[in-house]
This record gives structure tokens, sequence and C-alpha cells, in this order.
């Protein structure tokens, strides 16, 4: 199974880097491969959300739904999508007057249908660069 993990230091504090990733009605002024969400829930507890995915015109929808510690993480567990497996979390680590540690896992296999081959490296190179565009989303939002 494709497994995806970064880690990256931020001079952010961790509730703020939580709440960019727990925004999702958010995602699509920041993440050109994500066209709209839907938001399914939101408590303290949880946020439920379907993405839609549109790559160079290949089109699927994941849904999640992510159990929350806040500010230090958010389990993902698969609700719908082209997956056999996916399990992820998102944890942010304080560092004092540094900011946090934002790391991210993911760990997915792809449900073995016919447009396998083409999705796999589509969602992988957005898993891959996911991290990254929080980042640049806080330095937008927050200036640097």
């Amino acid at each position: 199974m494709p497994l995806v993990r970064k880690s990256v230091i931020v001079p952010r504090a961790c509730a703020t880097m939580f709440d960019l990733v727990d925004r999702v009605e958010e995602y699509p002024a920041f993440l050109p491969w994500c066209s709209q969400v839907d938001l399914i829930e939101r408590t303290d507890e949880v946020t439920a959300a379907r993405l839609h995915v549109d790559y160079h015109g290949l089109a699927m929808k994941i849904a999640t739904r992510n159990l929350k510690e806040p500010p230090a993480s958010m389990r993902l567990e698969l609700v719908e999508g082209p997956f056999e497996a996916f399990a992820g979390t998102w944890a942010f680590t304080a560092l004092g007057d540094a900011g946090c540690r934002v790391e991210f896992t993911l760990e997915y296999a792809m449900s073995g249908g016919a447009l396998d081959a083409l999705l796999e490296p589509v969602f992988g190179q957005i898993a891959a660069t996911l991290v990254d565009s929080f980042v640049a989303r806080a330095e937008a939002v927050e200036g640097s």
C-alpha cells in the first residue's frame, strides 16, 4: 500500500494549523484539484465532508469522517471513495516560540477498479503535496 508521510515545522500555533485543516469549506479556494466540498457533519468531535476532486480531467469524490482532538490531532476515516483501504492522521505538536510541527500520514490502497492505473498516481501527487498546500495557505491567510 502506498504510504505518504510528511512533516514540517511552521511558525504558527497548533490551533491555527488545526483550524486550517478543519475548515474544509475553504479547500476549493487554495487546493487547485478540489472543485467543490459538501459538508456532511460538523461537531466539536467530528468533521465529515465530501471532496470533489478534479485533476487534469480525472474526477473522483472522496468523503471522510475526521475525528478531532483539537488542537493536537485529527484522524481521517474513509466514508466513500475509490479505495480498498484508507487511513490518515494529522498531528500538530507545539514547539514553543518556534511554532509547531505538522505531521501528515496517509496509507491507502485503491479499490481495484478499471481507473486505478490513472487515479493512483493522481491521488499520490495530491497526497504528497497536501502539507505544502496548507503551509502556503497559512502564510497567505496570516502573513509571514
